[in-house]
């Protein structure tokens, strides 16, 4: 006869087994209902400001309440994973001579899809400790399910939410992806750090387009990162000339952020370096859908399909 021999998780557990794994950041917050979190989405939604992103209109209920996704959730765990990585484009510093060969490509998309690395990542975390207690129980995310993992993130204290709306952390800025593990287990809860944006407004001041239309929201209608990814449809010509260049996301308001400038801190993950920094008008429009598929199967660049990509290319250059 086995015995089997159960440990009691503690946040110091966790917290070892998951930077093991990789992890930069965790933070552990009580489920609770979201309560002034959904007043505020409700609000953006309100104001159209979601545009075409219909999905995030619903399951509402689940974003608010965690405890509709797992009804015995007591806890909910954030993890960052950082993803910066110190590249440059190329001749970024001859503006003129960078716009006619290249279009600049969001530095979360540079290597592999981070979904197929924090997948792997929290599988292994969640086996780990389920080894060590059979009762723990979990459901987890990486920004795929009706989770609204920016504002866990905020009450688990791995940083505070910036007026672009990205998530900041003191120690590495806020170049980092968010999973979220929701648990039946309880855990001590983690200090929420305080807003340290105070009086700059680098972010805003910097979007091309006037997406940040005030603190702390953005308009997607306006956004190049929408645009470039989630929009389905053409591009609004009154945006034209304003893209600075970005043929796949952007990036400006984490450029420009002060806390991403003076804390920034190379990624230990190799996936996460460049494979694709940049694309050029001719590669992108000469790609059909085979090349398309084989070029970006593990790349986060497949999300805006070839159709997506080849627009985005016109938009910039004819």
């Amino acid at each position: 006869m086995t015995m089997s021999y159960m440990t009691k998780l503690t946040n110091q557990i966790v917290i070892e087994k998951a930077k093991q794994l990789g992890f930069d950041l965790v933070g552990f917050a009580k489920a609770e209902l979201l309560e002034e979190e959904i007043i505020k989405l409700r609000q953006w939604l309100d104001k159209g400001y979601q545009a075409s992103m219909g999905y995030m209109e619903k399951n509402l209920h689940k974003r608010k309440d965690v405890k509709e996704i797992l009804p015995s959730a007591k806890s909910v765990i954030s993890l960052a994973l950082n993803y910066y990585t110190p590249e440059n484009y190329s001749n970024e510093n001859d503006k003129e001579k960078f716009c006619l060969q290249s279009g600049k490509v969001s530095r979360y998309a540079w290597g592999k899809d981070y979904h197929l690395i924090i997948w792997q990542k929290l599988d292994e975390l969640e086996t780990l400790l389920k080894e060590l207690d059979p009762g723990f129980e979990s459901i987890s995310y990486v920004d795929t399910g009706p989770v609204m993992d920016k504002s866990w993130a905020v009450r688990s204290g791995i940083g505070w939410m910036g007026k672009h709306t990205n998530v900041i952390n003191p120690e590495i800025g806020s170049w980092f992806f968010i999973a979220t593990i929701i648990t039946n287990y309880e855990f001590e809860y983690s200090e929420v750090i305080t807003d340290h944006c105070g009086t700059c407004t680098a972010c805003i001041d910097a979007c091309p387009t006037n997406a940040i239309v005030q603190e702390y929201l953005v308009d997607a209608n306006k956004c190049i990162s929408f645009h470039t990814i989630e929009n389905k449809g053409e591009i609004p010509l009154q945006l034209k000339g304003k893209f600075d260049n970005w043929i796949f996301g952007c990036d400006i308001c984490q450029d420009v952020c002060p806390w991403n400038k003076k804390f920034s801190e190379p990624t230990f993950i190799k996936e996460f370096y460049p494979q694709t920094k940049e694309l050029t008008f001719d590669e992108v429009m000469k790609l059909d859908d085979q090349k398309f598929k084989e070029r970006f199967a593990e790349s986060p660049i497949k999300r805006t399909k070839l159709k997506g990509l080849q627009r985005n290319a016109k938009f910039l250059w004819e």
